[in-house]
């Protein structure tokens, strides 16, 4: 298997991919004003603007389940690669493409939530429906479903609960066989409570365990705040071949900067839609803005929370091949123990402890994400009530299969994989966006021209703006005019 995973990963991760997503970043990013800059007061105050309802959960746990996905193990491990094998240039790529993936990642949103269905009495979307209402190429729709099915349910769950079951393993000494009997049986109960639960978990997790370990390396960028100027210049000097040590790794950097990145933020990969789609909001517009708002607070907060702690100790080991250019962390596997020795150099003992206990939430979120993912992948497919159900329950337990098996595996086998998920679903979501950009734009400019008409709640008339197949939102308006009657 191991040839074959390595042709599909050439194949798929080719600079054309990559020139793809930095520059549909552009696209939107110019096309949309640089929205992720002048709206990003907006993007706050709308995280707390809706309130659930017996058919959606509210905007901030919506934007918690999309950061659930985002904010995972790809922040530390996923972070510590990109350094292994990129250099610390790779840091500024993902900053890039966290900048400019903002954009997309509103266009992606806002078009979940204006194409949105309404499934056993809760929102479901994401690209596989605005491919079929907006594009009307329904084999195009079944084949992103497809690949979200085998990558969410299948290649990734893999990355996550490897990274816990072996963070623990080398903190606490536990047998990782039995952290994912654990981490089965927790996902289990959450899981088969639905999308709400999924929800009402995320948005009490997620704040704070973030909080706290942006909190840890704050104190260790205090404590070494000289130090800050250094690593700034070295990760842009890095990025751009400045730094001798790492010249000759500049296609790298770029290359393992966008790779990492997107793993990490997930913009433009097209589970941050399915995430926007479930929430209840009065214009695509908004949950468009708090999805932007979510890849900034994963790879410009958490992400960079990493690769300072990882830089700044100088506890890292960067790679050019199977040559070692620099070893800063002798004998040490790159992923999880370089942030785990990188804590420990400030206070020692400490790093491991934490570090697993933060991997161990971070991944378990991102588990919870993938799980629902799976399920919207499986919706689709599968439209009649009984088969669905069925459907939705099988998949649920060879998710929980592929979360124990990624326990036993090792981390190459499981990034390999993950990688070729990713892959498959930002290639298909990112055509599918660039197709459909006029609609995407259109509700940016719908949300603005009605705000600066003085309209304090802007709503949605699909209708007004010549917007066809998006048939929720009218029974969504036709509620709130008897509402109001």
């Amino acid at each position: 298997m191991g040839p074959i995973v390595d042709f599909l990963n050439a194949v798929i991760w080719s600079n054309a991919l990559v020139y793809l997503l930095l520059g549909t970043g552009l696209y939107f990013s110019l096309r949309t004003r640089f929205v992720q800059v002048r709206l990003i007061k907006k993007m706050v105050s709308l995280l707390f603007g809706n309130v659930a309802s017996d058919t959606g959960v509210s905007s901030f746990q919506a934007f918690a389940l999309a950061v659930a996905g985002r904010v995972g193990t790809g922040n530390i491990a996923g972070v510590a690669t990109a350094i292994a094998l990129g250099g610390p240039g790779a840091v500024f790529w993902m900053w890039v493409i966290a900048f400019l993936g903002a954009s997309s990642a509103y266009v992606e949103a806002a078009l979940a939530q204006v194409y949105k269905d309404e499934v056993d009495e809760q929102y479901r979307g994401g690209p596989q429906y605005f491919i079929e209402k907006g594009l009307g190429i329904k084999w195009y729709a079944v084949a992103f479903s497809v690949a979200t099915v085998v990558a969410m349910g299948f290649f990734l769950p893999g990355i996550q609960s490897n990274a816990i079951a072996v963070s623990i393993n080398n903190a606490f000494g536990i047998a990782t066989g039995i952290t994912g009997g654990a981490i089965v049986l927790i996902l289990a109960l959450i899981l088969f409570g639905g999308v709400k639960r999924i929800g009402r978990v995320a948005e009490k997790v997620v704040p704070i365990m973030a909080i706290v370990y942006i909190a840890v390396a704050l104190l260790m960028m205090i404590f070494n705040i000289s130090e800050i100027p250094r690593v700034f210049g070295l990760i842009i000097g890095s990025a751009f071949g400045a730094e001798q040590a790492f010249a000759g790794i500049i296609g790298a950097a770029i290359s393992m900067g966008v790779k990492r990145g997107i793993y990490s933020n997930e913009a433009g990969q097209g589970t941050g839609p399915m995430a926007a789609a479930a929430a209840e909001v009065d214009h695509p517009a908004e949950q468009g803005l708090v999805q932007a708002f979510s890849v900034y607070f994963d790879t410009l907060f958490v992400c960079s929370a990493t690769a300072f702690m990882i830089i700044v100790s100088g506890m890292y080991n960067v790679y050019d091949g199977d040559a070692i250019i620099f070893e800063g962390a002798p004998g040490i596997e790159y992923g999880p123990a370089f942030t785990q020795s990188a804590i420990d150099t400030f206070i020692p003992g400490f790093g491991s402890a934490f570090v697993a206990v933060a991997i161990f939430f971070f991944a378990l979120t991102t588990l919870l994400a993938y799980g629902y993912y799976a399920e919207v992948g499986v919706a689709y497919l599968f439209k009649k009530g009984k088969t669905r159900h069925t459907v939705i329950t099988v998949t649920r337990l060879v998710f929980l299969v592929s979360v124990f098996y990624g326990t036993l595996s090792t981390v190459g086998e499981v990034w390999a994989l993950g990688d070729i998920g990713v892959g498959l679903m930002a290639w298909l979501n990112v055509i599918a966006i660039l197709l459909l950009s006029k609609t995407g734009l259109l509700t940016l400019k719908d949300y603005e021209d009605q705000l600066k008409a003085g309209v304090k709640v802007p709503t949605f008339d699909p209708d007004k703006l010549g917007i066809k197949n998006a048939e929720t939102w009218k029974g969504i308006n036709a509620r709130k005019a008897k509402q109001n009657a």
